[in-house]
């Protein structure tokens, strides 16, 4: 085949900044170990932060957040679910057109009848929050000290349309392994903190906050927590993330976890791009591989191209509850078919209120455009895909590989990307949100993946 020529070449690496961004992104007995979890810290207190300039002996305070909500802005959102004006039922019997009208309605009756905010509001609240400015930014992160004084501390990323709720049901098994059948000697101190322009954190008022500058604040942040050793793990932007920190291989990084690891080789990915035929000598995992990729590339990319693209655009997002969470919902045709079965009261992992917890986090954070405009300051300055291998990795690397996620990363193709691969292993279950759907494995996961490293 001959070389694309140089109109080619700029269209591909363009293409692949914008898909750079393209994957953007409990039982009774783990809500009971979880409220009866004891965290080493202070009472939070204070308001939702606002993105704002430095201020004299403010830039390095670890300062205590709290989280609430007034009840008009929830009587607001349930006002505006009820105005919603519906379309048209879609023109077929599948969810090839999108997110199905009978789906987004029974949530939205749920949203309005059933649901109630203030049950996760008192999750959060169980858990110690604070701020604090890194660039210029309030970043906001949950910080829950292990019980155990060897506990290993570990910074765990969310990516889009997912924020610190993925991140719940795992804070327990991670912190305090014992109360969930794990040892005391796999224990962590947590870090989970929300994305520039997500959740609690400040909106980046200018451009800049790309996936190396992110990569550094949480360098920053760990090492301001007095951490000179820890570990990293996360999915989606987490995972684009950890592929960053293991390129920077900063002083005290020890590894870091992926469940959706950038691997891609540089010829499969050309191919993607371009709509070629797969390469050949592909082994039936990596063929399987390809064919997830190359389904997600030409059907599943209209939400990651919009954000990459034009995110001021989504004004409707931050005006429409439904238009918020139908954005959401159509995420990747895996997840998707597994959150529509829970809407339809088949839970497998996620349940109506996990759904909406998550998506009206967005809504009451008014961050819809904010959180989006990651993928457009991401494309502009990365040049490797999402799934790409991002550079050489120098720190050691582990891998669970879901077999429901947008591709399953192959074996071959992550020993390939991660010089230093220490773990890897295919789960039986579980899709995009790993770590908010399967709680148990990915905790075991994580647990298993830095034992050697502790």
């Amino acid at each position: 085949m001959t070389q694309p020529d140089d109109k080619s070449r700029r269209y591909f690496l363009k293409a692949s900044s914008v898909l750079g961004m393209a994957a953007a992104f409990s039982p009774r007995t783990l809500g009971k170990a979880f409220a009866d979890l004891k965290f080493q810290s202070r009472k939070t207190e204070g308001t939702m932060p606002q993105a704002s300039a430095a201020q004299p002996g403010r830039e390095s305070a670890i300062r205590p957040f709290h989280v609430s909500f007034p009840q008009a802005d929830l009587t607001d959102l349930r006002r505006r679910i009820n105005a919603t004006k519906w379309p048209k039922r879609e023109t077929v019997t599948d969810a090839t057109q999108g997110v199905q009208l009978a789906t987004i309605q029974k949530l939205a009756r749920y949203w309005v009848t059933d649901y109630d905010w203030r049950k996760c509001e008192a999750k959060l609240k169980a858990l110690p929050h604070y701020t604090t400015e890194i660039d210029g930014l309030d970043i906001h992160f949950i910080h829950v000290r292990s019980k155990s004084p060897n506990a290993l501390p570990i910074i765990v990323t969310h990516g889009w349309p997912g924020s610190i709720i993925e991140q719940l049901k795992i804070v327990g098994p991670l912190a305090d392994p014992t109360a969930f059948g794990g040892k005391a000697e796999d224990s962590f101190d947590v870090v989970i903190p929300s994305l520039p322009g997500y959740g609690f954190s400040g909106k980046p008022t200018t451009t800049g906050w790309d996936i190396p500058r992110i990569a550094r604040a949480w360098v920053i942040l760990m090492r301001r927590l007095g951490y000179t050793r820890f570990v990293a793990a996360g999915g989606d932007v987490g995972a684009q993330v950890g592929d960053e920190l293991g390129v920077q291989a900063p002083e005290g990084l020890l590894g870091f976890h992926s469940n959706m690891p950038g691997t891609v080789p540089a010829d499969v990915s050309k191919a993607l791009n371009f709509h070629e035929p797969p390469p050949a000598g592909l082994s039936a995992e990596e063929k399987h591989a390809w064919d997830q990729l190359d389904f997600f590339y030409k059907k599943g990319l209209g939400y990651a191209n919009e954000m990459a693209l034009r995110p001021q655009t989504l004004y409707a997002l931050e005006d429409s509850p439904v238009g918020l969470a139908a954005w959401i919902l159509d995420h990747d045709s895996g997840s998707y078919a597994m959150i529509a079965r829970a809407i339809d009261g088949q839970p497998e992992g996620l349940t109506k209120d996990d759904i909406l917890d998550n998506i009206t986090l967005y809504w009451l954070t008014k961050t819809a455009v904010s959180s989006a405009r990651l993928y457009w300051d991401a494309s502009q300055t990365a040049k490797k895909g999402f799934f790409d291998v991002k550079g050489v990795v120098a720190v050691p690397v582990a891998v669970s590989a879901f077999p429901d996620e947008i591709y399953t990363a192959p074996r071959s193709w992550a020993e390939r990307a991660y010089p230093k691969l220490i773990y890897y292993n295919k789960l039986p279950k579980g899709t995009h949100f790993a770590a908010w759907e399967q709680p148990q494995f990915y905790s075991e996961e994580v647990r298993a993946s830095f034992r050697s490293l502790r």
